[in-house]
């Protein structure tokens, strides 16, 4: 009736703005429709708390859980029960493997919500540097920065530890499966060695129940603190923290070596604690970086290759004014994070400073470097030979690995990594008789040889993880070549273990393989390259050939290198499966690098170290990949 009694003008007037009501109303729906179901069609998983790590957020970003107790038992492991394998598809596999409670003390970290938080800022390192080139173009390959990520900070405002979620914000856990749980067993027994003979000391002696010291400060314990995390062996973890907080002691009158205790102590303590999250590890990391720092004194910037860390001074070998292209090109992704870390920017000041001169050096051969550079002069020496091997190896890899730690934005870096990987296919490619094998030998004077280290092996892996981030496709087809080639360096052997060096056969002789070995390099180190590039090329392409490779090797390892009262050794004779001579040495990186790649390899969470979040060092230590704040 009131309805009635309104004027038809009335009327009009009201359905206007009913009608302009309900168009707002659409709009303003239609407008938030995108983000709201985002939100929505988020699962319970995608919406937990996630961790951060200070001056640092990923897209993301990596949660490692925390070790579980360790059996009280610390020597072999019982029967295991037969376990099937989950089906998996070929490339993306399924959840976490490991079943591990948070640690207690300070390794329980804050979550993201926490309202005590104070948040980061950070600050470019170098405003009047060039902005670098959105897209770089290398021989067809185009490649765009990741535009989620910023270049390397080195002004923090708070330092604080990173997070980690909750346990009740974790994956619905997955038994470990039967292949790593040999490798637990495997590193027990290690442990259980050189903890009862070597214990605070460098290295363990397992035949002569000793030890022996390069420079007195517990490399093995350092390097073996981060695969105890991963492995999830609480207790062990919980006894090396105690020798650490107490017992490694930096003020001492003792040389090191700069590249060596980078890699090793400095890169172990820095994952130690974006793993654990325990201030002592980062604390301790600071302390050895400063005690580095005089080796940057030198006419040049290129670093001397010995460091007093008590006294403060630095010199090159007795015998020599030049150090390696290798040591002084792969401690940067170490000094860069705790820059990155302490907002202190003399770290990564020193170690881009080498980066950016090698960059501008000549005696390169499309890309190739020598193996010696002069600490006075900055130049290359002993030119005209041209290695993957011993003493340039990891500059190759340290190329790529810095671009990626960065974000994808240093562009000098990326030039130079794929001009590399063209100067290898040009110069140092062959292919081996009977089978065919590609392989990577060396260059002197324009003379070729068909020799390759075993240290050679990180190749695969490194252009794999480059062919993961976008670079060119060949270097995928180039990696599972030469993964083969490094298989066959162990499966061509009596012992399937893989000698130091091999030279490739070029011509087909009756009766007689593409892997030839010398007397002088048949000892094998107990070294990690090929299990290295296993796991990588696992995570990537899920074929499990690859784990099958790893599983032989293990086994192997166990066979002829395995020494009944705890440890493992090195030995002298890969030939010889009845008496390969043992050396009586367990090298730091067995436990560092070898077991820690050959438990991930044999994990199908890629959530497990994940390598969109992590990067390697060449010790095997995983550190964040940069992003903003």
């Amino acid at each position: 009736k009131k309805w009635k009694q309104l004027s038809r003008l009335q009327r009009s007037v009201i359905l206007f703005l009913f009608a302009f009501l309900a168009v707002c109303g659409v709009i303003s729906y239609t407008s938030m429709g995108e983000p709201w179901r985002s939100l929505t069609n988020k699962s319970s998983d995608d919406q937990r708390t996630e961790p951060e790590i200070p001056g640092l957020k990923l897209a993301n970003p990596a949660v490692l859980p925390a070790p579980q107790k360790a059996d009280a038992n610390p020597g072999d492991y019982p029967e295991l029960s037969p376990q099937k394998p989950p089906k998996l598809p070929h490339v993306r596999r399924g959840p976490s493997n490991l079943q591990l409670k948070p640690l207690r003390r300070d390794a329980r970290l804050k979550p993201r919500h926490d309202s005590s938080r104070v948040g980061e800022e950070l600050v470019p390192a170098d405003k009047e540097e060039k902005t670098e080139k959105s897209v770089i173009s290398w021989r067809g390959a185009v490649i765009e920065p990741d535009q989620s990520t910023e270049p390397p900070s080195t002004k923090i405002k708070e330092l604080e530890k990173p997070s980690s979620v909750e346990a009740e914000d974790q994956k619905e856990p997955v038994p470990i499966n039967e292949r790593q749980m040999a490798v637990i067993e495997a590193f027990r027994h290690a442990w259980k060695g050189y903890r009862n003979f070597a214990w605070g000391h460098d290295e363990l002696k397992p035949l002569s129940k000793s030890y022996s010291e390069w420079f007195g400060l517990g490399l093995t314990l350092i390097d073996a603190l981060d695969t105890m995390w991963i492995l999830g062996l609480k207790e062990e973890f919980e006894e090396a923290r105690k020798w650490v907080a107490s017992d490694l002691v930096f003020d001492k009158n003792v040389d090191v070596n700069l590249f060596e205790s980078t890699i090793r102590i400095l890169g172990g303590l820095l994952s130690t604690y974006h793993l654990s999250g325990d201030s002592l590890f980062l604390e301790k990391a600071k302390d050895i970086g400063n005690r580095l720092m005089p080796a940057f004194k030198t006419p040049s910037k290129i670093p001397y290759s010995d460091v007093n860390i008590g006294r403060g001074t630095a010199h090159p070998p007795r015998w020599t004014s030049d150090s390696t292209v290798a040591e002084v090109t792969s401690i940067q992704l170490e000094f860069r994070e705790l820059s990155r870390l302490t907002g202190d920017e003399k770290f990564q000041k020193a170690v881009d400073e080498v980066m950016k001169h090698v960059h501008t050096l000549s005696g390169k051969n499309d890309g190739l470097v020598p193996m010696f550079i002069n600490t006075n002069s900055g130049q290359f020496t002993h030119l005209g030979v041209y290695t993957l091997g011993a003493r340039a190896d990891s500059y190759y890899e340290y190329l790529l690995k810095q671009w990626i730690q960065g974000g994808k934005k240093e562009n000098e870096l990326l030039e130079d990594y794929m001009r590399a990987i063209e100067g290898v296919k040009k110069h140092l490619l062959q292919r081996s008789q009977p089978k065919k094998l590609t392989f990577v030998g060396e260059l002197a004077h324009g003379h070729f040889s068909a020799k390759m280290d075993h240290l050679v092996c990180f190749l695969p892996g490194t252009l794999a993880l480059g062919a993961h981030n976008g670079l060119t496709a060949d270097h995928m087809a180039l990696a599972e070549a030469l993964i083969e080639t490094c298989y066959q360096m162990y499966a061509q052997v009596e012992t399937g273990l893989s000698p130091e060096i091999v030279h490739f056969s070029l011509h087909a002789q009756k009766g007689h393989k593409d892997v030839e070995i010398k007397p002088a390099d048949r000892h094998n180190l107990l070294r990690p390259e090929t299990v290295e590039s296993l796991f990588y090329m696992y995570r990537f392409t899920g074929d499990k050939k690859y784990q099958d490779w790893g599983w032989e090797i293990l086994q192997n390892f166990n066979k002829y290198t395995r020494v009944p009262t705890g440890g493992y050794t090195s030995i002298n004779n890969v030939q010889n499966p009845s008496n390969p001579e043992p050396r009586d040495k367990m090298e730091s990186f067995f436990l560092g690098e070898t077991l820690k790649y050959m438990f991930l390899l044999f994990s199908d969470d890629i959530d497990l170290i994940n390598l969109d979040k992590y990067v390697f060092n060449t010790e095997a230590h995983p550190l964040p990949i940069w992003a903003p704040a």
